[in-house]
């Protein structure tokens, strides 16, 4: 197995656990008003920056078509004056970053420099860091929904 294969297997592994995160979110845990990180928007970061990382380089981002501008949200923004995406759009996303694993990662050059000028690597290790952090706001996702009794079983090797 070559390592874009291990690498597509990885991120699509990662996706699949949020996928079944997303899916399993009960409507009284997606938007709670009583959490300052909604879930949804953890999800959404998690995927925006799965998307983002995906490309060679900061300028050849293309944002995802239903993009909103709620990457970071700062403590003085009122989060419930944000519109949540619903399950159903973050499901179209992740989709779509399933599909863009299979074509960026097939495509990219794995010993050229990361792309972005804030990761001092190669886009090998910008794939493994990318991965990482996707994995980090799944596990923190799961861990929500497992106090709420909602276990998610892990994924280890996702379809290429």
């Amino acid at each position: 197995m070559d390592i874009k294969t291990i690498l597509q297997s990885q991120y699509q592994a990662t996706l699949e656990m949020l996928k079944n995160a997303i899916e399993q979110c009960p409507e009284s845990i997606w938007a709670d008003p009583e959490t300052k990180n909604k879930f949804w928007h953890i999800a959404f970061h998690g995927l925006f920056f799965t998307h983002f990382y995906l490309h060679p380089t900061e300028g050849g981002f293309v944002p995802w078509e239903k993009h909103r501008d709620i990457v970071s949200l700062s403590p003085s923004d009122d989060p419930a004056a944000v519109q949540p995406y619903s399950q159903a759009e973050l499901l179209e996303y992740l989709a779509f970053c399933q599909q863009q694993v299979r074509e960026k990662v097939t495509a990219a050059d794995l010993e050229a420099e990361s792309g972005f000028h804030w990761l001092p690597f190669t886009a090998l290790e910008k794939h493994l860091y990318n991965i990482r952090h996707t994995q980090l706001h799944t596990g923190e996702l799961c861990e929500r929904l497992g106090q709420a009794g909602i276990d998610i079983d892990w994924v280890g090797r996702g379809e290429v």
